[in-house]
């Protein structure tokens, strides 16, 4: 997916996701044995800017036929793995690894490239891939975006190094289905940062200017309306173009390292919630334990569940809706380039192509979670779902009568600094706060906790994203409830400025409490 403030990708914990099977448990809007498809029906929130097309939203009952479920088409697309046998009995591991989403699987096949014989176990409460990992918009960035929070926070010199490090993530994914024949339908184009309103004039030029005062202007630089009519012909305003970036189809990135994990001798029990992770290195499930010499935690919106981590983060929600192949509706637009694009709004809209013609599009305005419970709730909204569909068809009205086939949605672990964070509590390592961008940066932190797990320091593990001074989020239940408050506020704010109006004062000023409390949004 791509998040709750700005997002671009989404979740790898799902407890109990093997019970239901997405292949054949469709949840649609008129699902009556569903709670949650009973939410109370409302337009939903979100209206993009009038020049990206003013077609006018679909009624509640046109959501019938479109395919509501948690899993959502990647997963479908990609299709069913065997799941791999839980853990039944206590054992030994030089490395144990909570989590088999993105960050999980890219730390295992990294302990295993620096040291094949290392003897690794990956404990999933699910079926590995099958989060967020399987259901983002399958953006695959780098960090140069947030260029603007590391100057801040770390100097230009150590901010220059973790952008540049985050390259890592764009070029070692291709690079890595090419040379292990994954075919995760990986494309390297640039990243269009759009604006869909007047307001959204300016939204980037942070980074622009950032990227320009450490001698990198070619990461970030602006673009006009014109060159923008020949990318995507939409009535976008201007923006920026990142230039480091690419697209994949994520679920056949995710179940395609997953092969190749359990191939390179990993031990991957699936299906095995945890219980506590404990020091100096043990792991408890519900059947046995795994003694280790190290453990990783990767499970990104659960980590807040983990003593230690109640309040390293929030859990936001975005949603995604697909459309049946439409090739016709993408030339027409002249969106042949393979260009991952995102607007300026801070709930942003996020929208692809795929290699069948299709148009994925996403929505980062999805309800809040509460700490790490009940995160399923977050997955299946048909508010969310119905704004993205008819903010679908607001940016482009050409598809008005064409089918939408599917929708989906997670959770998402939002950083108090916009930024991931890793790093290490004794024998116990983590990574987590993706904030949305988590398909390139996992990749890279993949590569820092093998590193942390088996003491290997080097220049990967000296960035500035590595054990960085901690900022904390508030405990629950204020956290939910100002978060809440706060989400509610950047919707009415959004809807405002794409309407070009200027939002109401209390709006403008609950908005802004995240920024006065010193947490970062990327407006």
């Amino acid at each position: 997916m791509a998040d709750g403030t700005r997002t671009r990708d989404h979740r790898d914990h799902n407890p109990g996701l093997y019970q239901l099977s997405y292949r054949h448990r469709a949840l649609t809007q008129d699902s009556p044995s569903n709670s949650l498809l009973r939410a109370r029906p409302n337009r939903g929130p979100g209206v993009p800017s009038r020049t990206a097309g003013g077609a006018e939203p679909l009624p509640s009952s046109a959501m019938d036929g479109m395919r509501h479920t948690r899993y959502g088409w990647w997963l479908e697309e990609a299709g069913p793995v065997e799941a791999t046998a839980p853990l039944e009995e206590d054992t030994t591991a030089d490395v144990v690894i909570v989590g088999g989403g993105y960050l999980g699987l890219w730390t295992a096949w990294q302990l295993k490239a620096l040291e094949p014989e290392c003897d690794v176990v990956v404990l999933e409460a699910g079926l590995a891939g099958h989060g967020p990992s399987g259901r983002n918009g399958g953006f695959v960035s780098t960090l140069w975006d947030d260029l603007p929070i590391l100057r801040d926070r770390v100097g230009d010199v150590r901010a220059l190094g973790v952008a540049r490090a985050s390259e890592r993530g764009v070029h070692g994914i291709g690079e890595w289905c090419e040379r292990e024949a994954v075919d995760a339908w990986y494309r390297a184009a640039p990243t269009l940062c759009v604006a869909t309103s007047e307001a959204q004039r300016g939204a980037f030029d942070d980074a622009i200017e950032a990227c320009a005062a450490v001698g990198a202007p070619d990461e970030v630089r602006r673009i006009g309306a014109a060159e923008l009519r020949e990318r995507c012909d939409a009535g976008f305003l201007g923006g920026a173009i990142l230039r480091t970036s690419a697209t994949v189809q994520p679920a056949r990135l995710a179940l395609g390292l997953r092969a190749k994990v359990l191939a390179a001798g990993v031990r991957l029990h699936e299906r095995t919630p945890m219980r506590r992770l404990s020091h100096p290195a043990v792991a408890a499930t519900p059947r046995g334990r795994v003694r280790a010499g190290a453990a990783v935690l990767a499970v990104n919106s659960a980590t807040a569940g983990f003593t230690g981590f109640r309040l390293a983060h929030a859990v936001a929600s975005s949603h995604m809706v697909v459309t049946e192949p439409v090739p016709d509706v993408i030339d027409e637009l002249g969106w042949t380039g393979g260009e991952g694009i995102a607007d300026g709004r801070t709930l942003l809209h996020y929208l692809r192509t795929t290699r069948d013609g299709r148009i994925a599009f996403g929505w980062g305005g999805g309800k809040m979670g509460f700490g790490a419970s009940r995160l399923g709730r977050l997955e299946v909204d048909p508010d969310a779902a119905r704004t993205a569909r008819d903010d679908l068809l607001r940016f482009f009205p050409q598809l008005r009568g064409r089918r939408i086939t599917h929708a989906w949605g997670g959770p998402i672990d939002v950083s108090p600094t916009h930024l991931p964070i890793f790093g290490s509590r004794s024998r116990i390592h983590h990574g987590f706060g993706f904030t949305g961008n988590g398909v390139g940066p996992a990749y890279l932190g993949g590569e820092i906790l093998a590193r942390l797990a088996l003491d290997r320091r080097d220049e990967l593990t000296r960035l500035a994203l590595v054990d960085p001074d901690r900022k904390l989020m508030p405990p629950e239940p204020l956290r939910w409830a100002g978060g809440s408050a706060i989400r509610s506020a950047l919707v009415r704010s959004d809807r405002a400025e794409d309407e070009g109006r200027l939002p109401g004062p209390l709006t403008r000023l609950v908005a802004t409490i995240p920024r006065r409390l010193g947490l970062r949004l990327p407006r």
